[in-house]
């Protein structure tokens, strides 16, 4: 894996969802939101997983109702690499905005393409 890599990655699923439960479960506080920088979902709430602070626990993984982690940066490269890339954004953005507010985990998704799981 190469360095600075998420060892669990954020997919763009979570674009315009944002339950926010990952964050509950998280014991080193490595998830945070920011806006999604590409369209279609541009300016969109969204989180990313901060590949230097995370230790792999794996408690993210089952929090998330519609299923927008995955266990590994090879399920999903180009998510790990918007993961990796907005992390020092998104630490800023949550410093000045605050924490993702959560969701309850069965309001639906806001996207059709997302489900429940």
């Amino acid at each position: 894996m190469p360095e600075g890599d998420p060892t669990h990655v954020i997919t763009n699923k979570c674009a315009d969802e944002v339950y926010a439960a990952c964050v509950d479960v998280c014991p080193v506080d490595c998830i945070h939101p920011v806006p999604y920088p590409k369209d279609p979902f541009k300016g969109k709430p969204f989180m990313v997983i901060d590949p230097e602070t995370c230790i792999n626990c794996g408690n993210c993984l089952p929090a998330c109702p519609i299923n927008a982690i995955v266990a590994s940066p090879e399920e999903d490269p180009a998510a790990a690499k918007l993961n990796r890339e907005l992390t020092p954004e998104a630490i800023k953005w949550e410093a000045e905005h605050g924490r993702a507010p959560n969701r309850q985990p069965n309001d639906p998704p806001h996207r059709p393409d997302n489900k429940l799981g």
